[in-house]
């Protein structure tokens, strides 16, 4: 793995991990409020949605990134290796084709959408908000870009992702057998 991906990694990992913190602090702030002082924030609905969405896009872009997003390697690796090659291939390019739609797409709208802002929060700009479509298509494309060599050397040697963190945990377990380590 490079330098490049291991900080691509990373960041996506903050960066979702933040977000989760930030929409569960949201929730329990809005369910406190609600519930203890019977006041609601007005603005409760319209961001625990955005961040829903945030957490989405980036979310998937970590996937990407670590090669956990939706795939059949065990389809991919039982054919036999010029088909499992060339099947990899097809489906990377399908998955460019339909993020950089999707980027496009987002792109398109946010220009659509002008000085529009959020109902319940005016000082907050749509084109904000809704930004997470373009760029998180492109970081998914960035995260898949940077973990095509790994897989791709996976596929070629006829291995899934999965069967390595099966042989990981394996040696692990062999390793602390017997030492009363435990995970």
């Amino acid at each position: 793995m490079t330098a490049f991906s291991r900080a691509l990694r990373a960041a996506l990992a903050a960066v979702t991990i933040g977000l989760l913190v930030t929409l569960a602090i949201v929730v329990v702030s809005a369910t406190v409020a609600r519930y203890v002082f019977n006041s609601s924030f007005v603005w409760y609905d319209e961001v625990a949605g955005v961040l829903l969405a945030w957490i989405t896009f980036y979310g998937s872009a970590y996937a990407a990134a670590r090669r956990r997003h939706l795939g059949f390697d065990g389809l991919v690796i039982s054919l036999p290796m010029p088909y499992r090659a060339w099947l990899f291939t097809l489906a990377e390019i399908i998955g460019y084709v339909v993020f950089a739609i999707l980027a496009y797409a987002g792109w398109f709208i946010l220009q659509v959408m002008g000085t529009e802002t959020l109902i319940s929060l005016p000082w907050m700009p749509l084109w904000f908000t809704q930004s997470v479509v373009p760029v998180g298509a492109v970081l998914f494309m960035i995260g898949q870009a940077a973990s095509t060599p790994e897989a791709y050397a996976r596929i070629r040697a006829g291995r899934s992702a999965e069967m390595d963190e099966i042989d990981e945990e394996i040696a692990h377990a062999k390793k602390t057998q017997g030492t009363g380590d435990e995970k």
